[in-house]
């Protein structure tokens, strides 16, 4: 089998280096896309993570395909309808980071509450006073989650260490959780009412594109603070600027943004603004964020800490030896 792993650092090799004993390997450092997809078109099995670009364009030109083992949890970097048509397997960590993106979450909403990033920046300056620095505490809070999967559930159960009232919504609540953490589900619309915090923990997808946008917005206390380390595409960021000018919003903690692949490399933002291939409004809305003082902005890094980044190759390897194997683990097509 021919195997191509996308994205690859060195240290992120070893893992799955030992595939090679009987197949042939190849660890390629950059993102696998339509332009450099025919690079590849012999490859049997891919492994990207998700800045790769594995749309129906790209798996054209992999005629030989059979399975993607993405190494997230999230698959919406993936045509899976096509994958569906062709019969090409698509297998996902599904559990390897509920904890650390949970406490990545109280990491960006304790930096919101007590204003951590100004606070550092000024005292760094030589700057010792306290005044704009005045920030809140999380006890006794609400904190509404939406979406009680994995991390969702993490997060509940440390915001219960702060002594936090929980509520939450799911389109599948989980009952047997709910009455065991001693949390509430209600209605979404309830949940934007009433939390004085929200967490945003559902898929990326047409179905929860802007599912935070004006409309949520308004129905949102005055004051309230937003968190999101799921799916960019989540919130409306125009309508998220809008709220967060007004005081609807006291200030936001983001770990993701819908073009943050684009932010992150200069020279391709100027490409695609030339070029129009990306939504500019959006573009110039993610920069406005970066530089609001009551926003704290994370580079899609919640996942990354040493532990969740060994359990994602060490499932990873798992998905592609069952499949070696004629078996199914974590496929989620």
């Amino acid at each position: 089998m021919k195997i191509v792993v996308f994205e690859t650092e060195e240290w992120e090799m070893e893992p799955l280096r030992s595939l090679a004993v009987d197949h042939d390997v190849t660890f390629v450092p950059q993102r696998l896309k339509p332009e450099n997809a025919a690079d590849y078109a012999d490859a049997d099995i891919i492994s990207p993570f998700v800045y790769s670009s594995v749309t129906a364009e790209t798996l054209a030109a992999l005629p030989n395909l059979k399975l993607i083992a993405t190494r997230s949890t999230g698959y919406d970097h993936i045509d899976a309808d096509t994958c569906g048509r062709r019969g090409i397997g698509v297998a996902t960590v599904p559990t390897y980071g509920e904890n650390t993106v949970a406490e990545h979450v109280f990491a960006l909403l304790l930096a919101v509450s007590h204003k951590m990033v100004e606070a550092t920046d000024r005292t760094r300056r030589g700057d010792f006073s306290q005044a704009g620095l005045q920030g809140f505490d999380l006890m006794g809070k609400t904190i509404g989650i939406v979406g009680t999967g994995h991390i969702g559930l993490n997060t509940i159960r440390i915001a219960n260490g702060f002594n936090m009232r929980v509520i939450a919504h799911d389109a599948h609540p989980n009952e047997d959780a709910a009455r065991s953490m001693g949390f509430e589900y209600v209605s979404l619309d309830q949940l934007l009412t009433t939390a004085d915090i929200i967490s945003l923990h559902v898929p990326g997808g047409a179905d929860t594109d802007h599912m935070i946008g004006e409309a949520a917005f308004n129905k949102m206390k005055m004051g309230a603070v937003l968190i999101n380390t799921a799916r960019g595409n989540l919130i409306d960021v125009n309508a998220l600027l809008k709220a967060l000018a007004t005081g609807r919003l006291a200030g936001a903690g983001l770990d993701v943004l819908p073009e943050e692949p684009t932010i992150r490399e200069e020279a391709e933002l100027l490409r695609s603004v030339y070029m129009r291939r990306h939504n500019l409004e959006t573009l110039l809305a993610d920069h406005v964020l970066l530089h609001l003082r009551n926003v704290v902005i994370t580079p899609h890094s919640a996942f990354n800490t040493r532990e969740a980044m060994q359990r994602i190759l060490v499932t990873t390897r798992a998905n592609i030896d069952a499949f070696l194997d004629a078996k199914e683990l974590n496929r989620v097509v």
